[in-house]
Parts: C-alpha cells; structure tokens; sequence
C-alpha cells in the first residue's frame, strides 16, 4: 500500500499538538526501548497482572534483566487484553491502532487476525521506527503506519472493524476523537480503549495525577468524560472494566528496575488513594 507522506503542518495543528510531537520525536527512554529489545514488539502502555517473584531471586548480576524480560511480558498481556476486546475479526477487515507508538500492538493484531492494521501517530520518529520494524518482520504488506492526527485522520468513512486507543485519549479533546472514530469505523464496528482517568467521586485532580501530567505532557481526563463523549458520537459501552487492581503490581515492579523514570511514584499513590483508574472501555458504533 503506498500513501502520500503529510506535510507536518497538514497534521500539527496546535503549538500543543507540536509540543507532544517533539517530546516523542526526541524520547529514548529505556523504559520504551530496553523492554522491546526482549522480543522486538516495542509497546507504549504499560503491564497488567502479577508478576513472577522468582524474577527478584538468583544471581544479582542478572536480575535488572529478568526484571526487564517480566516487565515486557506484563506489558504484552495488557496489549492482549484489548486485543481480547475487539471481538470478531476477519483476515478481510481493517483495524486503526490510533496513537501507535512504536507499533508493538498492531503487530499484534495482525498475528492474531491476520488482517491490515493501521496506525497512526503525530511522532514522525515513531512512525519511521515502527515502518522499519513491520519490513524486517516481513508484514509490511498488511501493516502500515502513517504520519497522521487521530482528530483528522484522511482515511474512509466506515472503512474500519475496529479502532483502538491504548492509553493515548489523554492528549486530546474527548469529543473531536469519537467523533473520528465514529465516521471511521463500519456499523457494528468495535472501538476500545484503555486508559488511566481520574476520580470524579474524589473532585479535581490529585497532586499525584497532575504529576503524571507533566511528566507526559499530556492532560487526563476525568472517568465520566469518557462515558458522555462516547455516548454523545454513537459509541454504546458494551464492556467496562477496572483495571486498577491488576495494574499496580507493574508499577511495583518498575520501582525494583533499571529503567524506572521516577514517575512510578505518582501512578502508585494515585492508584492507591484512589484518585486515578486504569479502565478499559469496549463500545459497539451503533
């Protein structure tokens, strides 16, 4: 498949949109980079479930790389888990991973339904790594990934089974998102997400949740946004599920590790006090 490569000023619109695109032009965290030189699927989300203890056990000399293998493969499970969401896919049909990072999950995707999967980011960086990572994969033929805004992305009206966001709806407008979405993805399609928001039931945002906010520069919303965007663009909830408890040993394990950024802190109070739920959101375009 060729596509026409967009000028950057066709897909940053904002000084925020480009302020978000020069932090992952230029990130290189080891968090990022180190877990997905494990199997060569590099993710952008982070784990769920617990982990194996026996990774704190034997040599010291390689226990940061064990710590390392275990955190990679919580962080794959998560991706499992959306993928588990999606429902029926056929080889035929077309998946959106919309905020692709580096594009562990839509290689995924495509191993496991064997259709095309797109995906898109505003990281021109990303988008370039994640295209060399599907060609030496050999599935360069199905999976593409695109310099392009979630808000406004160019492709079809209905062309898409399922869109997914995996922890990436914190950077823009709720509304103008779903309503994407919905024009691209076919009746009856699937749209999931997973994502950290806040507490409405706790107020305004925690002196720990404002923290994970600077450090991404990324701005969270609160949990009933989510639930009034979507039902406003056509999306019905089918699955919700809290993810909260499942997160947490990840974060645990993270502060043991080589590549911790000093933000795990923030996640785990926030997680704990109950100011911030790791959800996952299934809904049917009706």
């Amino acid at each position: 498949m060729t596509t026409t490569p967009e000028a950057p000023a066709t897909v940053l619109r904002t000084a925020y949109q480009q302020a978000v695109a020069d932090y992952w032009n230029n990130e290189k965290d080891p968090v990022n980079l180190r877990l997905g030189e494990v199997d060569d699927l590099y993710h952008h989300h982070y784990g769920l479930g617990d982990y194996d203890p026996s990774v704190l056990e034997g040599p010291e000399e390689t226990r940061d790389a064990r710590i390392i293998e275990e955190l990679h493969r919580l962080e794959s499970a998560q991706a499992d888990v959306l993928l588990d969401h999606l429902g029926p896919v056929a080889p035929e049909q077309r998946l959106l991973d919309a905020g692709c990072g580096r594009g562990g999950s839509s290689i995924m995707a495509n191993a496991r339904f064997g259709c095309q999967v797109d995906g898109i980011s505003i990281s021109q960086t990303q988008v370039d790594f994640a295209n060399a990572e599907a060609r030496r994969r050999g599935v360069d033929d199905k999976v593409h990934y695109h310099f392009r805004n979630m808000l406004d992305t160019g492709f079809p009206t209905g062309d898409f089974q399922g869109i997914w966001n995996n922890e990436s709806t914190m950077y823009v407008d709720l509304h103008e998102l779903f309503a994407e979405h919905a024009r691209q993805l076919a009746r009856g399609g699937r749209y999931v997400t997973i994502t950290g928001c806040s507490n409405d039931v706790t107020g305004g945002r925690s002196k720990a949740v404002s923290r994970i906010d600077e450090h991404y520069t990324c701005n969270i919303h609160p949990r009933s946004a989510y639930f009034k965007a979507m039902v406003a663009n056509g999306l019905v909830p089918m699955h919700v599920v809290d993810l909260t408890p499942t997160a947490i040993p990840y974060w645990e394990l993270r502060t043991k590790s080589s590549v911790a950024t000093g933000v795990e802190d923030p996640f785990l109070t926030a997680y704990r006090e109950g100011s911030f739920h790791y959800l996952l959101i299934a809904a049917d375009r009706i």
